[in-house]
């Protein structure tokens, strides 16, 4: 059994989270000795294909065609697609159709949790779907305090500040509007914005989002794993004011470094992320504040420990798994 990982255009989408599935994959099948390769034109068994644009469709439809098995991995929904770029809200009907065209061309789907299971299941797709989280390699992610050192000497934190850190792409619906209007009500604390999307590309509030000028916020742009995981080990909280998501990779990776984490409360998180018992959400802007102060002045307990406890249950080892039972299953089809 052979598969071929397939993620079209990575020039393109290299810097997202759907960037790095395509490395988890790679990782998680290697830990359970599960052959692959890259290139569509090799032998293989089962296509495991991660992205939606025209090549990957054509990919899929002629691997069936093919008498081949055809897993699509579902990262994307309409939800996540709104508030995103400029036209997004208008497209993103047209946008559903496409993704369901292509999912449907698969013998099943995967898709990283039981919520955007229940979304795709709403759009009246017939293939079996599989939840299976996009995983997080824990031996990379490990809490580190010299990373941490080297992050505030690299970026000019000195020890006594306490310093929020976020990542995501320039988009409204990862929340950066909130972000900066904290910022702005806590002059206090320090806060990091890690990412980049074209401001071309996004409405003008958000340009102006980050454009703003606080001596407190700080915009360094996209950095490569190595630097952010150094963020992760020397920051103080980790903010993810998110409004939509198929799971977020950038939430695992600062659970697996045992950072503090505070996250919007929306529903992509009920049932596995519980306020007071392993994170810490919020629901408007007084709430972030009032949970930022009670975590930075530790009047919250620490959600650390259990926090951590999450990501373990999601090392990509154990991803491994998941697939090679998915993929086994597939070709019993």
């Amino acid at each position: 059994m052979k598969v071929l990982l397939y993620s079209e255009g990575m020039s393109l989408i290299k810097k997202s989270g759907i960037g790095k599935t395509l490395s988890h994959q790679i990782k998680a099948l290697e830990k359970n000795n599960i052959p692959y390769t890259l290139d569509p034109k090799d032998d293989f068994d089962i296509a495991h294909i991660n992205t939606v644009g025209p090549n990957s469709l054509h990919i899929a439809q002629t691997a069936r065609k093919h008498g081949k098995k055809v897993v699509y991995h579902a990262h994307s929904t309409e939800e996540d697609f709104r508030n995103s770029f400029i036209f997004s809200n208008l497209l993103s009907p047209q946008f559903k159709k496409w993704l369901i065209t292509c999912y449907t061309s698969g013998d099943c789907i995967v898709t990283p949790t039981p919520y955007s299971k229940r979304i795709l299941e709403g759009y009246g797709i017939e293939q079996e779907i599989f939840a299976v989280s996009n995983g997080i390699e824990l031996e990379f992610f490990e809490q580190d305090p010299i990373k941490g050192l080297t992050f505030r000497q690299r970026f000019g934190f000195s020890a006594e500040d306490k310093v929020v850190m976020a990542v995501g792409l320039y988009i409204e619906r990862k929340g950066i509007l909130d972000f900066v209007e904290l910022a702005k009500r806590m002059p206090e604390y320090k806060f990091i914005w890690f990412g980049h999307t074209p401001l071309y590309s996004v409405p003008a509030k958000i340009g102006k989002a980050v454009r703003t000028k606080l001596p407190n916020l700080f915009f360094p742009g996209y950095v490569e794993s190595d630097i952010l995981r150094t963020a992760y080990c020397g920051a103080n909280l980790f903010l993810f004011p998110t409004y939509e998501e198929t799971e977020g990779i950038v939430l695992l990776e600062a659970l697996a470094t045992k950072q503090n984490v505070l996250i919007r409360d929306i529903p992509i998180y009920e049932g596995w992320l519980e306020d007071g018992k392993n994170i810490y959400k919020a629901d408007s802007l007084e709430s972030f504040e009032q949970k930022i102060r009670g975590i930075l002045e530790q009047e919250l307990p620490s959600m650390i420990e259990p926090g951590y406890a999450v990501a373990v249950e999601r090392d990509l080892a154990n991803i491994g798994k998941q697939l090679k039972q998915i993929y086994e299953h597939v070709m019993e089809l």
